[in-house]
């Protein structure tokens, strides 16, 4: 931040996720807020930072702000971001940036109304080292259009991280098809590589292994792992593949015309292999490069940061936008053409796999077909508007995955439901 330059005032929704986008004085913010309705955690951010501390999101949106950041739950974020741009307020929302079409349609019409306010999704996991190499290589033009492409975001956890990750029984990621609905680790790279959008997407769905006890011992309700097979917009395929699967890593695999570009798997994490044909490419210039890239820039600060560097970019591009006036790349439409993919592609996995349209939302005329469209596998929905968890139909936790659960919440200082 430049010394001249005011910091921006930003307040934080969440104190989990949350308290990694407190401490960003580095990039000129500065935490004014917080808001959660986790009240003994809630006080004792509020105190360690020395900032107002609210459980009501209205009266957190009345206190002196330039910003928001979204990071309670993830089905949760929409209706907040509305009230925040309503309220005049820059935002930053965690994936998903919604969980229905209808919210989706909200959210683009706040976004619209709100006039110069920014809107930054943060997804960060095209931040990456790896990832910006990728984008960086695919956008000098040298490898051509991509073709085919795969994403994987594969993220395996013994029961008893998985239960105190998602303390009580409706906790959204014991009711989300994850596999599918949070898409956004995988396909987001590609997208934000490739400036491509998913158009249609055909859904599959992993059902829970009866015999795998990181499933059995916990108090889920959904699927193992999910598969999204998109069309994007150019009129090359992606497969999307995230879900608790065992092999646990990120992948990102590009088929150009004109060359392969991808991270490894095998030798090291956060490498590039670069293939061109031996007979298309330039003279003097290796069929196949392999190579451990750095961050384009801020190299400190992201290695610092989480999520191998996402979580600094996302921050630091939000800063960027804010100051500049000029809408990020991973703007509100993209975080929409994301979330709507997995959304949609749970209605495709529910159909056997049926391909499914991914409305694009800069378009009113598309936003006006989904305005009412609330279908959800919340458990808490009402029950027109409920969708199962799993291509299995409605299950519940056996009693013994419930009882582990419940020690497993208790030694976190969870005892409710």
């Amino acid at each position: 931040m430049a010394a001249s330059e005011s910091p921006i005032r930003v307040g934080v929704v969440g104190v989990g996720r949350g308290r990694t986008f407190m401490n960003a004085a580095s990039l000129g913010f500065r935490l004014v807020a917080v808001c959660d309705t986790w009240e003994e955690k809630l006080r004792s951010e509020a105190a360690r930072w020395g900032v107002e501390a609210y459980t009501d999101f209205d009266r957190f949106l009345e206190h002196d702000m330039d910003a928001v950041v979204l990071a309670n739950y993830f089905h949760e974020h929409a209706p907040l971001a509305v009230k925040a741009l309503q309220a005049g307020k820059h935002v930053m929302s965690e994936c998903a940036a919604c969980h229905t079409p209808a919210e989706g349609v909200a959210l683009a019409r706040a976004f619209e109304a709100a006039g110069d306010r920014i809107y930054m999704f943060a997804e960060n996991y095209p931040f990456m080292a790896y990832n910006q190499e990728l984008r960086r290589l695919y956008r000098s033009g040298d490898f051509g259009e991509l073709r085919y492409g795969e994403a994987e975001y594969v993220h395996p956890d013994p029961a008893r991280v998985k239960n105190q990750r998602s303390c009580g029984v409706n906790h959204w990621r014991n009711w989300v098809p994850w596999g599918i609905y949070y898409c956004t680790h995988a396909l987001g790279p590609i997208m934000h590589i490739t400036d491509t959008r998913p158009v249609r997407v055909n859904g599959f769905s992993i059902p829970p292994d009866p015999e795998d006890e990181t499933e059995t011992m916990t108090a889920r309700v959904s699927d193992s792992a999910g598969i999204l097979m998109c069309r994007l917009d150019n009129g090359a395929m992606a497969k999307i593949l995230q879900g608790s699967l065992r092999g646990h890593g990120n992948y990102t695999r590009l088929h150009c015309r004109r060359g392969l570009l991808e991270s490894t798997r095998h030798g090291g994490t956060g490498r590039v292999r670069v293939w061109r044909e031996a007979w298309e490419k330039p003279e003097g210039v290796p069929v196949e490069t392999v190579y451990t890239p750095d961050f384009p820039h801020h190299h400190r600060e992201a290695t610092a940061a989480g999520h191998g560097g996402g979580d600094y970019f996302t921050l630091y591009e939000f800063a960027q936008a804010i100051r500049s006036g000029r809408q990020p790349w991973m703007d509100v439409y993209r975080g929409l053409d994301m979330s709507l993919a997995g959304i949609l592609a749970w209605r495709s996995a529910l159909a056997d796999g049926a391909p499914v349209a991914i409305p694009d939302f800069r378009r009113e005329d598309e936003r006006r077909q989904h305005e009412h469209d609330h279908l959800t596998p919340n458990p808490l929905a009402p029950a027109e508007h409920r969708l199962p968890s799993s291509i299995l139909g409605a299950i519940t936790p056996t009693p013994a995955g419930l009882a582990q659960a419940r020690r497993d919440w208790a030694e976190v200082g969870y005892h409710g439901v």
